[in-house]
């Protein structure tokens, strides 16, 4: 017996879903008038042609799974649907769908949806009635196709309304803590967008149309790219192909002035005749690339900072391998601390500016707290925290996976001492499931379409690996204790950390949408930090909401100069203002210390007699 094809396989674990979630009330709809079909009889050539299409499919999907019988080992235990179907089951055994009463309420409501929808179209006893609107609008059916067929109406809009009312049903749930109760709505939300009909191929017209007008070369195109993916362990956005490093994305020149084990520092040569005389030293994130400040150039941040007269560094972190098995956070403080004092050394000057961008941030505020703590807040002149978290009480979905279980999970995933940077990439795709897993499925594997050039979409896909301890102290620590605001709580490289003590000048930005570091778990900082602090609210996410030059003309952002103390009071007066908040920061950071140098000697590195290790974006970067 052979395996079923890949996309019977890829559509088992949603139908499967669909099936337990709605099976129940949609039985009864059996007797419901339904619209005729008349499809034309197929012709011998054309019968023989897709039957040429199905064996192709079939042929290449037992060559991939004659591959993995060889190396079982390759197949990430994330993807095992078994997983996913266990936890299905224990969500629907959570929820009250499965009550005759409840289904006797959803069929009712059901019925006259579909007199409805079916009446627009001249059917059933509203056939008379003026034509509407369809009750339910979502994205994912805006096409015209959805609407131009009864029984693609029916189906999208009786999805929409079973996905509502079963989403409502977590708040009907009594005696359910509000922890659980949040987790279990990620949850049904997670499995009412697997369900959704534009994932399934023989109930989404834009795909059977597409099909047929292809002559099923769509579908062949899709399972090349559904192999590539299950090849490589994770869901493609965008031609891989498209970028190459220091070549189109992260070009902006510089020479790698130090490097350690666990990250290079990258200075960037100045375009500017004078510069201030503080430097600025950038801690991205070791969850992701640190070129997505340095996208291209008309969108990096790092090259707009060098035109304004800034010497700018950039850590590049190693992305995690056995070696690194022993890494903590601490580790992470100390580095940031080296960081810093080798720029001072390097340009003789007392301090630096510094910005700590997501989880590097949150680590930033630990160094400054270190630092004060020892007396050696000088070295800091002033801090920038980009969609930075310190509090984690209102920190968002990431919350729903730092029980005990998950952190199990998460060490069983680690058996060499680092986490596979593709799940946590899964992770993240999972919090916007419907665009950045869903969509794909549709456009990439059913819809066959060619992969865009986008240079954030590659960066979104680079993965880096994560030192297992690292990621195990950070979760349980931080996401699910919140110690890190707790005063000397936690101890970082021996010293108590009180977050209580920071005064560093301290600029905060924070994106309305972000979805992973939530505006409100970010304003928290303002609780705790004691120095002059400036809050900006930006449009957008967690990248849009940073990655925003000026020159684009898009977002906004929120200032209120008044004393607010809480986000709601800080939007209630806060002043909107069109584009980048990137002009405010600077002038904000001019401020901190306006005096120049000249951009010579080691402000412009690999300089006459300056020692450096190589070209930038260096090694690191490249490091899979």
């Amino acid at each position: 017996m052979t395996d079923p094809d890949p996309f019977t396989n890829l559509y088992a674990g949603p139908a499967k879903l669909a099936q337990a979630m709605f099976g129940p009330m949609m039985r009864p709809m059996a007797g419901m008038p339904q619209p005729a079909f008349s499809p034309t009889p197929l012709k011998p050539e054309d019968a023989q042609h897709w039957a040429e299409v199905g064996a192709k499919l079939q042929g290449m999907w037992l060559e991939y799974a004659a591959e993995q019988s060889q190396s079982p080992q390759a197949a990430l235990p994330y993807l095992d649907p078994s997983r996913w179907m266990a936890l299905a089951e224990n969500w629907y055994n959570q929820m009250p769908v499965a009550d005759p009463a409840r289904q006797k309420e959803l069929w009712e409501e059901g019925f006259r949806l579909w007199e409805t929808v079916l009446g627009n179209f001249g059917i059933g006893p509203k056939a008379e009635g003026e034509k509407q609107e369809l009750p339910r609008q979502d994205r994912r059916f805006a096409d015209d196709r959805w609407r131009a067929h009864p029984a693609f109406a029916l189906i999208h809009q009786t999805y929409l309304m079973l996905a509502e009312r079963i989403e409502g049903m977590v708040d009907e749930i009594q005696g359910l803590p509000e922890d659980k109760r949040e987790q279990l709505r990620f949850t049904t939300r997670a499995i009412t967008e697997a369900a959704s009909p534009a994932n399934f191929p023989m109930l989404n017209p834009v795909v059977l149309e597409r099909t047929m007008e292809t002559r099923g070369d769509n579908l062949v195109k899709g399972m090349e790219h559904l192999l590539a993916d299950l090849r490589r362990g994770q869901l493609s956005h965008t031609d891989a192909g498209a970028f190459k490093l220091g070549e189109n994305i992260a070009v902006t020149p510089g020479k790698v002035v130090f490097e350690t084990d666990l990250f290079q520092l990258i200075q960037y040569s100045p375009t500017t005749d004078k510069v201030l005389e503080v430097p600025l030293v950038i801690f991205p994130p070791w969850i992701n690339r640190f070129y997505i400040l340095d996208l291209n150039p008309k969108k990096s941040f790092v090259r707009w900072g060098v035109e304004q007269g800034v010497t700018v560094f950039m850590v590049s972190w190693k992305s995690a391998d056995a070696s690194m098995k022993d890494i903590i956070w601490d580790d992470y403080v100390r580095s940031q601390i080296e960081a810093i004092d080798h720029v001072r050394e390097r340009l003789d000057v007392p301090h630096v500016h510094t910005i700590g961008y997501c989880v590097a941030g949150t680590t930033l505020a630990a160094t400054l707290a270190l630092l004060h703590r020892r007396g050696e807040q000088d070295r800091v002149k002033s801090a920038t925290f980009f969609t930075a978290q310190v509090d984690f009480e209102k920190a968002g979905d990431l919350l729903h996976f730092v029980d005990d279980g998950q952190l199990a999970t998460v060490q069983a995933l680690s058996p060499d001492g680092y986490l596979d940077g593709r799940y946590m990439a899964a992770t993240f795709n999972l919090l916007r499931g419907t665009d950045l897993i869903w969509n794909y499925v549709v456009s990439n594997y059913m819809l066959g379409e060619d992969y865009p050039a986008f240079d954030l979409l590659h960066w979104n896909g680079d993965v880096t690996n994560l030192p297992a301890k690292w990621h195990q102290d950070y979760l349980r620590d931080l996401y699910r204790d919140n110690r890190l605001v707790a005063k000397d709580a936690l101890e970082v490289d021996g010293t108590a950390i009180d977050l209580g003590l920071v005064e560093t000048p301290t600029y905060v930005q924070a994106g309305r949408e972000d979805h992973i570091a939530p505006a409100e778990s970010v304003w928290k900082i303002t609780e705790h930090f004691k120095g002059p602090l400036r809050f900006v609210l930006a449009g957008s996410g967690h990248i849009a909401g940073v990655v925003n030059p000026p020159d684009a003309g898009k977002y906004q952002y929120w200032i209120n100069e008044g004393a607010a103390r809480s986000l709601e009071d800080f939007q209630n007066g806060a002043t909107e203002h069109k584009g980048s908040w990137w002009p405010d920061w600077i002038e904000w950071l001019r401020k901190q210390d306006e005096k120049t140098v000249a951009a010579t000697g080691k402000r412009k590195p690999g300089s006459k007699g300056d020692r450096v290790v190589e070209d930038a974006p260096g090694r690191y970067v490249m490091t899979r």
